[in-house]
């Protein structure tokens, strides 16, 4: 069995998908650093419109990596529905810039440290201490990334809020190959256009 599939079960048995904010449920006023140490508020960028928000397990993932590139591309298509972006991992300032300038994103990347945000949405898990050795051997040394070494992680997961701070849309899955196509957030978004127009 490989490290994918030692951690999704693990996940699974803990039941932690259970414990994740669902749909109807009230998201907490987040309010984080950006790769450039200024403040970003979840309440401020609701007043314009939906916002959706992706946790990311660092720079250091690849899947990561795809999503993020693929969130870049559908940017214009979210900011048209009058929807912002924004994406949170664990990682320490020095890494969120460098995720940013790899991927020359233009939404806001945020840093999450301690997984304090993360936590509240009910998506913090720990990797086991007999699992950290396998992610060493792929060159992942956690507390390189995150500054500490709790060896927590956010399991990746999508949310669509709307303006009422209300969860329209939640992704959670176990499997972190898994993620919520771009084109899928856009077709929520333009639902819930189409709802409030109505």
């Amino acid at each position: 069995m490989n490290f994918t599939e030692y951690l999704k079960n693990e996940l699974i048995s803990s039941g932690m998908i259970d414990q994740s904010l669902k749909v109807g449920d009230i998201t907490p006023n987040l309010i984080l650093p950006n790769a450039f140490g200024q403040l970003v508020e979840l309440q401020k960028l609701l007043v314009t419109g939906p916002v959706v928000i992706s946790f990311f397990r660092g720079s250091w993932c690849p899947f990561c990596n795809l999503e993020l590139a693929g969130l870049q591309q559908a940017l214009p298509a979210i900011k048209t529905l009058g929807a912002s972006l924004i994406a949170i991992s664990p990682q320490n300032n020095h890494h969120t810039i460098s995720t940013v300038e790899k991927h020359e994103l233009t939404y806001e990347v945020l840093s999450d440290r301690s997984n304090i945000i993360a936590r509240q949405f009910g998506i913090v898990f720990q990797i086991p201490e007999h699992l950290r050795p396998m992610l060493h051997e792929k060159g992942h040394v956690l507390p390189r990334y995150n500054g500490d070494e709790s060896f927590e992680l956010p399991i990746p997961a999508t949310f669509v809020v709307s303006q009422d701070r209300k969860v329209v849309y939640a992704f959670v899955d176990a499997d972190y190959t898994n993620r919520l196509d771009p084109i899928e957030i856009v077709s929520i978004l333009r639902n819930i256009s189409t709802v409030s127009k109505s």
